[in-house]
């Protein structure tokens, strides 16, 4: 099922755009969090032999990968985007390696073609920021996890890529005189408000906490394919094409002066969630 926007909806329409265009440069090196969180994810939610679980914004598959050698050959992933460019990276990867336990599907995270009750488990790495409303696609999330199966996320923490970040957000505010929140990461990235997004949701025994997956990045260099390779590139295309050089310049000049004799250290805080579908009372005699 391909996603679909209202006319004026044009933030909308520029982070699906901005999630196919993100294919090429999905799985570089400089980007590697991806599949740290992933591997951290599964070792939260801890799956069976032969359960059946849904990743939600799969993208080129960390997490699905992990997840299909959890569940063995007697278990199925399946994995959903809006992204065709990236989902057909996935199915490079499951072609490539012969890997029969993962369904990928092309569908919007809020309005899922499954029905109530189907999967033991639903997870989301690092994807909850890109939806317009983050509440309804968890409820969704909710309607097609078992009852006692889980609902697992991983989101960046507020400190996550500073102080780049911040660096980037004063120079691209001053050329291009304000900035616009093209994603809801804001609204996802702290502690209590994800802890209340789960629970408003209908999950019980929600617990949030956070871990530090950074790393040290060569250089200034491969902060700026981190930038130009994920949600932040929204950011940077707020900019005029015609100035967008000279930001790049200046920001790598600021970020290159941030470097040890290690590299340059890139914070990766992410907060992992997880919560509980309630079991079902038993019908009163």
């Amino acid at each position: 099922m391909n996603n679909r926007h209202a006319p004026g909806d044009i933030s909308a329409m520029r982070r699906e755009l901005l999630r196919n265009a993100l294919a090429e440069g999905a799985d570089r090196e400089a980007l590697r969090f991806s599949v740290f969180c992933a591997d951290r994810l599964l070792t939260h939610l801890r799956p069976a032999a032969g359960d059946k679980i849904l990743d939600v914004s799969t993208g080129t598959g960390a997490l699905a990968l992990a997840l299909s050698q959890a569940v063995g050959s007697a278990g199925r992933v399946t994995a959903i985007d809006t992204a065709e460019s990236l989902l057909a990276k996935l199915d490079t990867k499951l072609r490539k390696f012969g890997i029969a336990n993962i369904d990928v599907h092309t569908m919007d995270a809020a309005r899922l073609d499954f029905r109530r009750d189907y999967f033991q488990h639903t997870a989301c790495s690092l994807g909850l920021f890109w939806l317009p409303d983050p509440g309804a696609a968890l409820r969704e999330w909710v309607r097609v996890t078992r009852p006692g199966g889980s609902v697992s996320l991983a989101v960046f923490a507020p400190q996550a890529f500073q102080p780049q970040l911040g660096l980037l957000l004063q120079r691209i505010a001053q050329v291009s005189g304000g900035l616009e929140a093209p994603v809801s990461w804001e609204q996802t990235s702290r502690r209590e408000t994800l802890h209340a997004f789960l629970q408003d949701a209908g999950l019980v025994d929600v617990a949030v906490h956070e871990e530090q997956l950074g790393y040290h990045l060569r250089d200034a260099q491969e902060w700026w394919e981190v930038v130009w390779h994920s949600a932040l590139r929204l950011l940077v295309e707020q900019v005029p094409a015609a100035q967008r050089e000279q930001l790049r310049t200046e920001h790598l000049a600021e970020v290159a002066a941030l470097a040890t004799a290690d590299g340059l250290w890139l914070d990766v805080a992410v907060l992992f969630a997880r919560g509980h579908k309630p079991m079902r009372a038993a019908p009163a005699n």
